[in-house]
């Protein structure tokens, strides 16, 4: 499992990391026609990450390398790797002592050492398509592109704007100030030169559309994020590990440890069913600025051995037939790759029912939603889903048969191949 979190505002940059390598295309298969143009993936974060947008585009270029379409991932760390930590390290104190000198400092410079290393990829790229992870992203791709040959079309995985984004309650910028204003007049003049848009979810398309109504015309789809199903391996494992005495715990979740993915509800609703005499564990996957609280607010409500905070691990998706139930309380998503996975696993989800997660899935078939306004509900929710063997069995037979007929890579990938090669009458 890749989603350690799912996305949202890039995260600060640290050292460089090595950039992604042209590689020949995969073997191509069954049914698949070979394609010479290649797909360039351009991203302002590092090639390789925990993040939802990481997940998406890596799946995204598995598939089409296994389908016959060469790949290439460009990042800022693609160009002038001895600069990079000089340029960009600087962030690091302007995020404690200046918000919004650190969100100006980041876009400029990841976007600078992007273009840079776009202009030298498409130079000598010819036909292709640049598929671009954000705003940022497309604006140097339409910098460095040739012409329009090179065709850049653009995922949508923000909520609404990367400005909002950065000025949820805690974060860096002022609503409606200068630079939320400058960030939406970037992201209008950008997505309306755009030859496609890819949203991954119905949501975040009519998000986008509520301030921005003519990113209409723009050519677009919405595809689901998706991922590969388990390896023959580990889904036999999930088989047998269908028997309670082999749970590492009740309940498990993956997230980034900040404010939006409010992990602190997971233990208000732990304590809440506790004082009616359910004792439900807790394995919580991540690492992040809440790790400190988290652990203070464990103790004090006695959780000590219930909940485990498991930190990062890149084996999480192959651990997640291990337990009863996906939980997951974020208030604000775009999607949910962490679902998805939970879902691959044949997990049944518990999560709140907003709206781009109740695209994912149904109440009362593959998932409970749960008030994340009211851990004491939420409570009796988690309670009477693990109480009954049948019904917890039941919703997670329904979510893999959910994962493999809407958000499987087989089902999904040939979708997102045709639109970014193919584009003629896809809408």
């Amino acid at each position: 499992m890749v989603a350690n979190g799912d996305g949202g505002a890039p995260e600060a940059t640290g050292a460089a990391e090595p950039a992604g390598s042209a590689e020949p295309a995969g073997s191509a298969g069954a049914g698949s026609v070979r394609d010479p143009r290649p797909v360039i993936i351009s991203t302002t974060f590092r090639e390789t990450g925990t993040t939802g947008v990481h997940t998406h585009f890596q799946q995204v270029a598995q598939f089409l390398r296994e389908h016959g379409t060469p790949v290439k991932i460009v990042t800022p760390f693609s160009w002038a790797r001895p600069l990079t930590y000089p340029v960009f390290a600087p962030r690091l104190v302007l995020q404690r002592v200046h918000g919004t000198a650190s969100v100006l400092w980041y876009r400029h410079w990841h976007e600078v050492f992007l273009r840079n290393a776009l202009e030298r990829e498409l130079a000598a790229a010819g036909d292709c398509v640049i598929y671009a992870q954000g705003p940022l992203d497309a604006r140097a791709a339409l910098a460095a592109r040739t012409g329009p040959r090179q065709r850049v079309v653009m995922a949508v995985h923000f909520r609404t704007s990367q400005a909002d984004e950065h000025a949820e309650p805690g974060r860096e910028l002022k609503r409606d100030g200068r630079v939320f204003r400058a960030i939406r007049e970037t992201e209008r003049e950008v997505i309306q030169q755009l030859d496609g848009l890819v949203y991954v979810t119905k949501w975040a398309r009519d998000a986008l559309l509520t301030w921005l109504p003519d990113a209409v015309w723009v050519p677009s789809t919405v595809i689901s994020n998706f991922v590969a199903p388990l390896p023959a391996g580990e889904a036999a494992e999930a088989a047998e590990a269908g028997q309670a005495s082999e749970y590492l715990a009740d309940l498990v979740t993956a997230g980034r440890l900040d404010d939006r993915k409010n992990h602190r509800f997971l233990l208000e609703a732990l304590a809440a069913a506790c004082k009616t005499g359910h004792r439900l564990t807790l394995d919580v996957y991540g690492d992040g600025p809440l790790k400190r609280d988290l652990e203070q607010r464990i103790a004090a409500l006695g959780l000590e051995t219930q909940v485990r905070l498991c930190g990062f691990r890149t084996d999480v998706r192959a651990l997640l037939p291990r337990y009863r139930a996906y939980a997951h309380a974020a208030y604000a998503e775009t999607s949910s790759l962490a679902i998805i996975e939970a879902m691959a696993a044949g997990l049944p989800i518990i999560a709140g029912g907003i709206g781009p997660i109740a695209e994912l899935a149904d109440d009362g078939v593959e998932a409970r939603f749960w008030p994340l306004d009211n851990p004491e509900q939420a409570a009796v929710i988690a309670v009477e889903l693990l109480g009954s063997e049948e019904a917890r069995a039941k919703a997670g037979t329904a979510a893999l048969e959910r994962f493999r007929r809407d958000y499987s890579a087989a089902v999904l990938g040939p979708q997102i191949r045709s639109f970014l090669l193919d584009p003629v009458g896809v809408t």
